[in-house]
Protein backbone atom coordinates (compact mmCIF):
# COMPACT_ATOMS: atom_id res chain seq x y z
CA UNK A 1 0.00 0.00 0.00
CA UNK A 2 1.30 3.56 -1.07
CA UNK A 3 1.56 6.08 1.59
CA UNK A 4 0.07 9.57 1.58
CA UNK A 5 0.45 10.86 5.23
CA UNK A 6 3.20 11.46 7.58
CA UNK A 7 1.79 10.29 11.01
CA UNK A 8 4.74 10.96 13.27
CA UNK A 9 4.67 14.94 11.49
CA UNK A 10 1.10 15.16 12.37
CA UNK A 11 1.40 13.39 16.10
CA UNK A 12 4.13 16.36 16.83
CA UNK A 13 1.87 19.58 15.10
CA UNK A 14 -1.06 18.43 16.94
CA UNK A 15 0.18 18.09 20.19
CA UNK A 16 2.28 21.48 20.34
CA UNK A 17 -0.77 23.17 19.43
CA UNK A 18 -2.56 21.35 22.05
CA UNK A 19 0.16 22.34 24.73
CA UNK A 20 -0.08 26.06 22.82
CA UNK A 21 -4.01 26.55 24.02
CA UNK A 22 -3.80 24.89 27.45
CA UNK A 23 -0.65 27.56 28.52
CA UNK A 24 -3.92 30.16 27.96
CA UNK A 25 -5.70 28.80 30.97
CA UNK A 26 -6.84 26.83 33.97
CA UNK A 27 -8.06 24.59 32.45
CA UNK A 28 -9.27 23.44 28.35
CA UNK A 29 -12.23 21.46 27.68
CA UNK A 30 -11.33 19.58 24.65
CA UNK A 31 -14.37 18.39 22.46
CA UNK A 32 -13.11 15.42 20.23
CA UNK A 33 -14.70 15.48 16.76
CA UNK A 34 -14.47 12.20 15.03
CA UNK A 35 -13.98 8.66 16.90
CA UNK A 36 -11.11 9.22 19.30
CA UNK A 37 -10.14 5.35 18.74
CA UNK A 38 -10.19 2.96 15.73
CA UNK A 39 -10.90 6.13 13.27
CA UNK A 40 -10.98 4.05 10.70
CA UNK A 41 -12.39 6.04 7.88
CA UNK A 42 -8.93 8.84 8.94
CA UNK A 43 -6.87 5.51 8.28
CA UNK A 44 -8.98 4.40 4.90
CA UNK A 45 -8.61 8.19 3.04
CA UNK A 46 -5.34 9.22 4.43
CA UNK A 47 -2.99 5.81 3.83
CA UNK A 48 -0.02 6.12 7.01
CA UNK A 49 -2.61 7.98 9.28
CA UNK A 50 -2.72 5.33 12.46
CA UNK A 51 -6.31 4.76 13.33
CA UNK A 52 -5.64 5.10 17.24
CA UNK A 53 -3.38 8.46 16.51
CA UNK A 54 -5.47 10.37 18.93
CA UNK A 55 -5.51 7.95 21.91
CA UNK A 56 -1.77 7.50 21.37
CA UNK A 57 -1.27 11.70 21.38
CA UNK A 58 -3.62 11.60 25.09
CA UNK A 59 -1.15 9.19 25.78
CA UNK A 60 1.68 11.06 26.33
CA UNK A 61 0.23 13.72 27.94
CA UNK A 62 -1.94 11.61 30.13
CA UNK A 63 -0.37 13.01 33.40
CA UNK A 64 -2.42 16.12 32.27
CA UNK A 65 -5.43 14.71 31.08
CA UNK A 66 -8.77 13.34 32.10
CA UNK A 67 -11.53 12.24 30.01
CA UNK A 68 -15.58 12.98 30.01
CA UNK A 69 -17.76 10.81 27.60
CA UNK A 70 -20.99 11.92 26.72
CA UNK A 71 -24.06 9.51 25.24
CA UNK A 72 -26.81 11.24 24.25
CA UNK A 73 -30.27 9.51 26.16
CA UNK A 74 -32.46 9.22 22.78
CA UNK A 75 -29.66 7.26 20.99
CA UNK A 76 -29.51 4.54 23.86
CA UNK A 77 -33.55 4.16 23.77
CA UNK A 78 -33.40 3.96 20.11
CA UNK A 79 -30.02 1.03 20.55
CA UNK A 80 -28.00 3.45 17.62
CA UNK A 81 -25.45 1.23 16.47
CA UNK A 82 -21.80 2.19 15.70
CA UNK A 83 -21.50 1.17 12.16
CA UNK A 84 -17.52 0.17 12.15
CA UNK A 85 -18.37 -2.17 15.26
CA UNK A 86 -21.68 -3.25 14.83
CA UNK A 87 -22.51 -2.63 18.74
CA UNK A 88 -24.57 -0.45 20.29
CA UNK A 89 -23.35 3.00 21.83
CA UNK A 90 -24.26 2.41 25.83
CA UNK A 91 -21.84 -1.02 24.54
CA UNK A 92 -19.83 1.19 22.77
CA UNK A 93 -19.38 3.23 26.14
CA UNK A 94 -18.36 0.55 28.04
CA UNK A 95 -15.41 -0.37 25.43
CA UNK A 96 -14.42 3.03 25.22
CA UNK A 97 -14.25 2.99 28.89
CA UNK A 98 -11.90 -0.22 28.98
CA UNK A 99 -10.15 1.20 26.25
CA UNK A 100 -8.88 4.57 27.95
CA UNK A 101 -7.98 2.67 30.88
CA UNK A 102 -5.62 0.22 29.08
CA UNK A 103 -3.76 3.48 27.74
CA UNK A 104 -3.26 4.96 31.49
CA UNK A 105 -5.80 8.05 30.97
CA UNK A 106 -7.92 8.68 33.53
CA UNK A 107 -12.08 8.62 32.70
CA UNK A 108 -13.94 11.00 34.65
CA UNK A 109 -17.14 10.07 34.30
CA UNK A 110 -20.14 9.05 32.16
CA UNK A 111 -22.42 12.43 31.02
CA UNK A 112 -25.85 11.27 29.81
CA UNK A 113 -26.97 14.24 27.77
CA UNK A 114 -30.76 15.53 27.41
CA UNK A 115 -31.85 12.97 29.44
CA UNK A 116 -35.42 12.64 30.69
CA UNK A 117 -36.15 9.81 32.48
CA UNK A 118 -36.04 7.67 29.33
CA UNK A 119 -36.90 3.47 30.91
CA UNK A 120 -33.58 1.83 29.18
CA UNK A 121 -31.35 5.22 29.85
CA UNK A 122 -31.92 4.43 33.32
CA UNK A 123 -30.98 0.98 33.34
CA UNK A 124 -27.57 1.86 31.30
CA UNK A 125 -26.84 4.03 33.80
CA UNK A 126 -27.54 2.02 37.22
CA UNK A 127 -25.39 -0.64 35.35
CA UNK A 128 -22.42 2.34 35.32
CA UNK A 129 -22.90 3.28 38.34
CA UNK A 130 -22.58 -0.48 40.17
CA UNK A 131 -19.69 -0.88 38.09
CA UNK A 132 -17.67 2.23 40.09
CA UNK A 133 -18.53 5.00 37.02
CA UNK A 134 -19.20 7.97 37.77
CA UNK A 135 -22.49 9.28 35.77
CA UNK A 136 -23.92 12.53 35.50
CA UNK A 137 -27.16 13.42 33.86
CA UNK A 138 -27.97 16.45 31.99
CA UNK A 139 -31.42 17.99 30.77
CA UNK A 140 -32.21 20.25 27.57
CA UNK A 141 -30.83 23.33 28.16
CA UNK A 142 -33.43 26.28 28.50
CA UNK A 143 -33.73 28.78 25.78
CA UNK A 144 -30.75 26.74 23.69
CA UNK A 145 -29.66 27.46 21.00
CA UNK A 146 -31.06 31.51 20.95
CA UNK A 147 -32.07 32.43 24.33
CA UNK A 148 -28.54 33.56 25.18
CA UNK A 149 -29.29 35.37 28.58
CA UNK A 150 -31.46 32.23 29.73
CA UNK A 151 -28.59 29.97 28.35
CA UNK A 152 -25.87 31.31 30.27
CA UNK A 153 -28.14 31.68 33.65
CA UNK A 154 -29.23 28.95 36.80
CA UNK A 155 -32.01 28.31 34.55
CA UNK A 156 -29.91 26.99 31.91
CA UNK A 157 -26.33 25.61 32.40
CA UNK A 158 -27.31 26.42 36.22
CA UNK A 159 -29.51 23.93 36.18
CA UNK A 160 -26.96 20.81 35.29
CA UNK A 161 -24.56 19.92 37.61
CA UNK A 162 -20.86 20.98 37.07
CA UNK A 163 -18.37 17.81 36.63
CA UNK A 164 -15.62 18.19 39.29
CA UNK A 165 -12.44 18.05 37.37
CA UNK A 166 -8.75 18.35 38.79
CA UNK A 167 -6.60 18.04 35.58
CA UNK A 168 -5.46 21.05 33.61
CA UNK A 169 -6.57 19.17 30.31
CA UNK A 170 -10.30 17.46 30.21
CA UNK A 171 -11.07 15.69 26.89
CA UNK A 172 -14.94 15.52 25.58
CA UNK A 173 -15.62 12.27 23.44
CA UNK A 174 -18.54 10.56 22.60
CA UNK A 175 -19.46 7.56 20.62
CA UNK A 176 -20.50 9.10 17.87
CA UNK A 177 -21.89 13.02 16.50
CA UNK A 178 -25.09 14.46 18.78
CA UNK A 179 -24.09 13.27 21.85
CA UNK A 180 -23.62 16.41 23.33
CA UNK A 181 -20.22 16.96 23.88
CA UNK A 182 -19.89 20.87 22.64
CA UNK A 183 -23.20 21.50 25.30
CA UNK A 184 -21.30 19.24 28.17
CA UNK A 185 -18.16 21.85 27.74
CA UNK A 186 -20.11 25.08 27.60
CA UNK A 187 -22.01 23.80 30.63
CA UNK A 188 -18.73 23.29 32.46
CA UNK A 189 -17.05 26.80 30.97
CA UNK A 190 -20.03 28.56 32.85
CA UNK A 191 -19.50 26.49 36.05
CA UNK A 192 -15.99 26.81 36.10
CA UNK A 193 -16.31 30.98 35.55
CA UNK A 194 -18.95 30.90 38.45
CA UNK A 195 -15.97 29.59 40.48
CA UNK A 196 -13.73 32.42 39.36
CA UNK A 197 -11.77 29.60 37.61
CA UNK A 198 -10.27 30.74 33.90
CA UNK A 199 -11.15 27.79 31.43
CA UNK A 200 -10.85 27.67 27.44
CA UNK A 201 -12.77 25.13 24.54
CA UNK A 202 -11.17 23.91 21.68
CA UNK A 203 -12.05 21.50 19.23
CA UNK A 204 -10.24 18.49 18.31
CA UNK A 205 -10.90 18.36 14.58
CA UNK A 206 -9.83 15.80 12.02
CA UNK A 207 -12.37 16.65 9.26
CA UNK A 208 -13.52 18.48 6.99
CA UNK A 209 -9.38 19.41 6.18
CA UNK A 210 -9.59 23.28 6.96
CA UNK A 211 -6.47 24.13 4.52
CA UNK A 212 -7.37 21.33 1.84
CA UNK A 213 -9.76 22.41 -1.47
CA UNK A 214 -13.29 22.02 -0.39
CA UNK A 215 -14.31 20.02 -3.55
CA UNK A 216 -10.84 18.04 -2.81
CA UNK A 217 -11.96 14.25 -2.76
CA UNK A 218 -10.78 14.15 0.87
CA UNK A 219 -13.84 16.75 2.49
CA UNK A 220 -16.38 15.05 0.00
CA UNK A 221 -15.38 11.43 1.72
CA UNK A 222 -16.00 13.23 4.77
CA UNK A 223 -19.57 14.46 2.97
CA UNK A 224 -19.85 10.61 2.37
CA UNK A 225 -19.51 9.40 5.84
CA UNK A 226 -22.09 12.44 7.45
CA UNK A 227 -24.23 11.85 4.47
CA UNK A 228 -26.94 10.88 7.52
CA UNK A 229 -26.17 14.05 9.04
CA UNK A 230 -26.57 16.23 5.87
CA UNK A 231 -23.43 17.60 6.60
CA UNK A 232 -21.88 20.19 4.01
CA UNK A 233 -18.57 21.42 3.18
CA UNK A 234 -18.75 25.08 2.98
CA UNK A 235 -16.37 28.15 2.95
CA UNK A 236 -15.66 29.31 6.50
CA UNK A 237 -16.83 33.08 5.38
CA UNK A 238 -16.03 34.22 8.99
CA UNK A 239 -12.51 32.98 8.34
CA UNK A 240 -12.01 34.65 5.68
CA UNK A 241 -13.33 38.08 6.22
CA UNK A 242 -11.12 38.40 9.53
CA UNK A 243 -8.33 36.72 8.21
CA UNK A 244 -8.30 37.07 4.38
CA UNK A 245 -7.69 33.46 3.84
CA UNK A 246 -9.91 30.38 2.74
CA UNK A 247 -10.60 28.11 5.32
CA UNK A 248 -12.93 24.98 4.93
CA UNK A 249 -15.42 24.05 7.68
CA UNK A 250 -19.07 22.36 7.59
CA UNK A 251 -22.72 24.10 7.93
CA UNK A 252 -23.50 22.68 11.59
CA UNK A 253 -20.14 24.85 12.73
CA UNK A 254 -20.79 27.87 10.70
CA UNK A 255 -24.76 27.96 11.45
CA UNK A 256 -23.97 27.85 15.67
CA UNK A 257 -20.89 30.06 15.45
CA UNK A 258 -22.34 33.32 15.99
CA UNK A 259 -24.56 32.08 18.82
CA UNK A 260 -21.36 29.96 20.14
CA UNK A 261 -19.53 33.11 20.43
CA UNK A 262 -22.02 35.14 22.20
CA UNK A 263 -22.46 32.36 24.18
CA UNK A 264 -18.70 31.88 25.36
CA UNK A 265 -18.57 35.68 25.51
CA UNK A 266 -21.37 35.98 28.03
CA UNK A 267 -19.99 33.16 30.21
CA UNK A 268 -16.57 35.03 30.12
CA UNK A 269 -17.39 38.01 30.39
CA UNK A 270 -14.91 39.44 27.59
CA UNK A 271 -14.49 39.26 23.98
CA UNK A 272 -13.62 36.04 22.36
CA UNK A 273 -9.99 35.59 20.45
CA UNK A 274 -12.10 33.03 17.77
CA UNK A 275 -12.84 35.05 15.32
CA UNK A 276 -13.79 31.96 13.17
CA UNK A 277 -15.31 27.92 13.63
CA UNK A 278 -11.77 27.14 12.13
CA UNK A 279 -10.05 29.66 15.54
CA UNK A 280 -11.67 27.13 17.37
CA UNK A 281 -10.10 23.55 15.93
CA UNK A 282 -7.00 22.26 16.60
CA UNK A 283 -6.25 20.28 13.10
CA UNK A 284 -2.93 19.84 11.77
CA UNK A 285 -4.20 17.24 9.11
CA UNK A 286 -3.45 18.86 6.39
CA UNK A 287 0.22 19.21 7.44
CA UNK A 288 0.59 15.44 7.51
CA UNK A 289 -0.02 14.96 3.67
CA UNK A 290 3.26 14.13 1.84
CA UNK A 291 1.46 12.67 -1.69
CA UNK A 292 -1.80 14.49 -2.51
CA UNK A 293 -2.67 11.85 -4.98
CA UNK A 294 -2.07 8.88 -2.81
CA UNK A 295 -4.98 10.77 -0.79
CA UNK A 296 -7.26 11.56 -3.61
CA UNK A 297 -7.42 7.95 -4.58
CA UNK A 298 -8.20 6.52 -1.71
CA UNK A 299 -10.63 9.11 -0.75
CA UNK A 300 -12.25 8.31 -3.94
CA UNK A 301 -12.47 4.54 -2.54
CA UNK A 302 -13.99 5.23 0.45
CA UNK A 303 -16.66 7.70 -1.17
CA UNK A 304 -17.66 4.73 -3.32
CA UNK A 305 -17.21 2.19 -0.10
CA UNK A 306 -19.49 4.59 1.69
CA UNK A 307 -22.13 4.70 -1.20
CA UNK A 308 -22.73 1.13 -1.01
CA UNK A 309 -23.32 1.34 2.56
CA UNK A 310 -25.32 3.49 2.42
CA UNK A 311 -27.33 1.25 0.05
CA UNK A 312 -27.45 -1.31 2.64
CA UNK A 313 -28.42 0.37 5.46
CA UNK A 314 -31.61 2.14 2.84
CA UNK A 315 -32.70 -1.85 1.76
CA UNK A 316 -32.69 -2.43 6.11
CA UNK A 317 -34.78 0.44 6.60
CA UNK A 318 -32.40 2.58 8.85
CA UNK A 319 -32.25 5.58 6.68
CA UNK A 320 -34.42 7.51 3.97
CA UNK A 321 -34.46 7.78 0.91
CA UNK A 322 -33.12 11.37 0.81
CA UNK A 323 -29.95 9.93 2.65
CA UNK A 324 -29.23 7.57 0.27
CA UNK A 325 -29.85 9.79 -3.06
CA UNK A 326 -27.73 12.16 -1.63
CA UNK A 327 -24.67 9.42 -1.47
CA UNK A 328 -25.32 8.71 -4.95
CA UNK A 329 -25.61 12.78 -5.68
CA UNK A 330 -21.53 12.49 -4.11
CA UNK A 331 -21.15 9.74 -6.18
CA UNK A 332 -21.88 11.78 -9.37
CA UNK A 333 -20.12 14.83 -8.34
CA UNK A 334 -16.57 13.03 -8.54
CA UNK A 335 -17.94 10.50 -11.93
CA UNK A 336 -17.31 7.76 -9.81
CA UNK A 337 -18.97 4.74 -10.70
CA UNK A 338 -19.80 1.14 -8.39
CA UNK A 339 -17.38 -0.59 -10.82
CA UNK A 340 -14.75 2.01 -10.11
CA UNK A 341 -14.22 -0.50 -6.66
CA UNK A 342 -12.13 -3.57 -8.22
CA UNK A 343 -13.80 -6.14 -6.63
CA UNK A 344 -17.25 -5.39 -7.03
CA UNK A 345 -17.26 -6.46 -10.77
CA UNK A 346 -15.73 -9.92 -10.00
CA UNK A 347 -18.17 -10.47 -7.40
CA UNK A 348 -21.18 -10.30 -9.27
CA UNK A 349 -19.65 -12.08 -12.52
CA UNK A 350 -19.12 -14.87 -10.41
CA UNK A 351 -22.91 -14.66 -9.06
CA UNK A 352 -23.86 -14.65 -12.54
CA UNK A 353 -22.03 -17.76 -13.39
CA UNK A 354 -23.08 -19.73 -10.63
CA UNK A 355 -26.83 -18.51 -11.21
CA UNK A 356 -26.59 -19.28 -15.16
CA UNK A 357 -24.85 -22.69 -14.52
CA UNK A 358 -27.64 -23.92 -11.35
CA UNK A 359 -30.68 -22.59 -13.53
CA UNK A 360 -33.73 -20.83 -11.37
CA UNK A 361 -34.28 -17.65 -9.59
CA UNK A 362 -32.74 -18.33 -6.97
CA UNK A 363 -30.10 -16.26 -5.31
CA UNK A 364 -26.60 -17.03 -5.44
CA UNK A 365 -24.23 -14.94 -3.34
CA UNK A 366 -20.41 -14.42 -3.90
CA UNK A 367 -17.63 -12.58 -2.55
CA UNK A 368 -14.74 -11.53 -4.13
CA UNK A 369 -11.67 -10.72 -2.36
CA UNK A 370 -8.39 -8.53 -4.09
CA UNK A 371 -5.15 -9.27 -1.82
CA UNK A 372 -2.08 -6.76 -1.86
CA UNK A 373 -0.57 -8.17 -5.02
CA UNK A 374 -3.60 -7.56 -6.98
CA UNK A 375 -5.07 -10.78 -7.09
CA UNK A 376 -8.61 -11.16 -6.95
CA UNK A 377 -9.92 -14.22 -5.02
CA UNK A 378 -13.60 -15.07 -5.60
CA UNK A 379 -15.70 -17.60 -2.78
CA UNK A 380 -19.32 -19.21 -2.81
CA UNK A 381 -22.20 -19.91 -0.65
CA UNK A 382 -22.26 -23.90 -0.20
CA UNK A 383 -24.55 -26.03 2.51
CA UNK A 384 -21.19 -26.39 4.78
CA UNK A 385 -20.08 -22.27 4.55
CA UNK A 386 -21.70 -18.83 3.70
CA UNK A 387 -19.51 -17.02 0.89
CA UNK A 388 -17.65 -14.61 3.31
CA UNK A 389 -16.28 -17.34 4.86
CA UNK A 390 -14.72 -19.79 1.60
CA UNK A 391 -13.43 -16.39 -0.16
CA UNK A 392 -11.35 -16.55 3.85
CA UNK A 393 -10.33 -19.76 2.90
CA UNK A 394 -9.41 -19.70 -0.55
CA UNK A 395 -7.07 -15.91 0.06
CA UNK A 396 -4.82 -18.27 2.98
CA UNK A 397 -4.46 -21.15 0.76
CA UNK A 398 -3.67 -18.97 -1.91
CA UNK A 399 -1.06 -17.18 0.34
CA UNK A 400 0.11 -20.43 2.07
CA UNK A 401 0.58 -22.02 -1.65
CA UNK A 402 -1.94 -24.64 -0.37
CA UNK A 403 -3.30 -26.26 -3.35
CA UNK A 404 -7.15 -25.38 -4.20
CA UNK A 405 -8.22 -28.58 -3.58
CA UNK A 406 -7.07 -29.67 0.02
CA UNK A 407 -9.38 -29.19 2.31
CA UNK A 408 -7.95 -27.44 5.03
CA UNK A 409 -10.89 -28.32 7.65
CA UNK A 410 -11.43 -32.21 8.72
CA UNK A 411 -15.37 -33.17 8.25
CA UNK A 412 -14.54 -35.00 11.44
CA UNK A 413 -14.23 -31.47 13.22
CA UNK A 414 -17.08 -29.90 10.62
CA UNK A 415 -19.85 -31.90 11.65
CA UNK A 416 -20.20 -31.87 15.09
CA UNK A 417 -20.65 -27.92 14.53
CA UNK A 418 -23.23 -28.43 11.98
CA UNK A 419 -24.77 -31.23 14.12
CA UNK A 420 -24.72 -28.38 17.28
CA UNK A 421 -26.86 -25.72 15.43
CA UNK A 422 -29.20 -28.26 13.72
CA UNK A 423 -30.12 -30.71 16.48
CA UNK A 424 -29.30 -29.25 19.73
CA UNK A 425 -29.85 -25.54 18.61
CA UNK A 426 -32.54 -26.05 16.53
CA UNK A 427 -31.03 -23.86 13.60
CA UNK A 428 -32.79 -23.73 10.22
CA UNK A 429 -30.19 -21.95 8.95
CA UNK A 430 -26.79 -24.50 9.73
CA UNK A 431 -24.76 -23.09 6.92
CA UNK A 432 -21.08 -22.07 8.88
CA UNK A 433 -20.50 -18.31 9.16
CA UNK A 434 -16.89 -16.50 9.32
CA UNK A 435 -16.10 -17.34 13.06
CA UNK A 436 -17.35 -20.69 13.09
CA UNK A 437 -15.09 -22.02 10.25
CA UNK A 438 -11.97 -20.30 11.46
CA UNK A 439 -12.68 -21.39 14.81
CA UNK A 440 -12.57 -24.59 13.45
CA UNK A 441 -9.30 -24.01 11.04
CA UNK A 442 -7.72 -23.21 14.19
CA UNK A 443 -8.82 -26.51 15.85
CA UNK A 444 -7.52 -28.37 12.99
CA UNK A 445 -4.35 -25.84 12.93
CA UNK A 446 -3.24 -27.74 16.12
CA UNK A 447 -2.25 -31.12 14.36
CA UNK A 448 -2.51 -30.27 10.53
CA UNK A 449 0.65 -28.33 9.80
CA UNK A 450 -1.42 -26.88 6.23
CA UNK A 451 -3.98 -25.50 8.30
CA UNK A 452 -1.78 -24.03 10.17
CA UNK A 453 0.38 -22.49 7.71
CA UNK A 454 -3.15 -21.01 6.02
CA UNK A 455 -3.51 -19.63 9.41
CA UNK A 456 -0.66 -18.04 9.56
CA UNK A 457 -1.54 -15.74 6.65
CA UNK A 458 -4.87 -14.72 8.40
CA UNK A 459 -2.45 -11.55 9.44
CA UNK A 460 -1.92 -10.92 5.35
CA UNK A 461 -5.30 -10.23 5.09
CA UNK A 462 -5.40 -6.30 6.78
CA UNK A 463 -5.98 -3.86 4.28
CA UNK A 464 -7.12 -6.07 1.35
CA UNK A 465 -9.92 -5.13 -0.15
CA UNK A 466 -13.79 -7.07 -0.70
CA UNK A 467 -17.03 -7.25 -2.02
CA UNK A 468 -20.29 -9.27 -1.76
CA UNK A 469 -23.29 -9.62 -3.30
CA UNK A 470 -25.42 -10.08 -0.73
CA UNK A 471 -25.52 -8.35 2.74
CA UNK A 472 -23.36 -9.90 4.87
CA UNK A 473 -25.21 -11.20 8.10
CA UNK A 474 -23.69 -9.39 11.62
CA UNK A 475 -21.16 -11.91 12.51
CA UNK A 476 -19.62 -12.19 9.12
CA UNK A 477 -19.30 -8.39 8.96
CA UNK A 478 -17.62 -7.70 12.33
CA UNK A 479 -15.30 -11.06 11.75
CA UNK A 480 -14.04 -9.18 8.24
CA UNK A 481 -13.47 -6.04 10.52
CA UNK A 482 -11.55 -7.70 13.17
CA UNK A 483 -9.29 -8.93 10.35
CA UNK A 484 -9.13 -5.34 8.60
CA UNK A 485 -10.62 -6.14 5.44
CA UNK A 486 -12.59 -3.41 4.16
CA UNK A 487 -15.94 -4.90 2.90
CA UNK A 488 -18.89 -3.70 1.20
CA UNK A 489 -22.08 -5.04 -0.12
CA UNK A 490 -24.65 -4.83 -3.14
CA UNK A 491 -28.11 -4.04 -1.25
CA UNK A 492 -29.43 -7.55 -0.98
CA UNK A 493 -30.47 -10.05 0.69
CA UNK A 494 -28.74 -13.60 0.37
CA UNK A 495 -32.13 -14.98 0.86
CA UNK A 496 -36.05 -14.76 0.94
CA UNK A 497 -36.58 -15.74 4.41
CA UNK A 498 -37.30 -12.31 6.97
CA UNK A 499 -35.94 -13.71 10.01
CA UNK A 500 -33.61 -16.21 8.95
CA UNK A 501 -31.59 -14.24 6.66
CA UNK A 502 -28.29 -15.05 7.54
Amino acid sequence: MKTGFDHKKYLEEQSEYIIERVNNYDKLYLEFGGKLLYDLHAKRVLPGFDENAKIKLLHKLREKVEVIICVYAGDIERNKIRGDFGITYDMDVLRLIDDLRAYDLDVNSVVITRFSGQPATTVFINKLERRGIKVYKHSVTKGYPTDVDTIVSDEGYGMNPYIETEKPIVVVTAPGPGSGKLATCLNQLYHEYKRGKSAGYSKFETFPVWNVPIKHPLNIAYEAATVDLKDINMIDSFHFDAYNEIAVNYNRDLETFPVLKRIIETITGEESTFKSPTDMGVNRVGFGIIDDEVVKEASRQEIIRRYFKTGCEYKKGYIDKDTFERSKLIMEELNLKEEDRKVVMPARAYSAKLKEEKGGNEIYPSVALELHDGTILTGKRSKIMDAAAAVILNAVKHLANISDEMHLISPVILEPIINLKSKTFGSLNTTLDCEEILIALSICAVTNPTAQAAMDKLAQLKGCQAHATAILNRTDDQVYGKLGIDITSDPEYPTESLYYNS
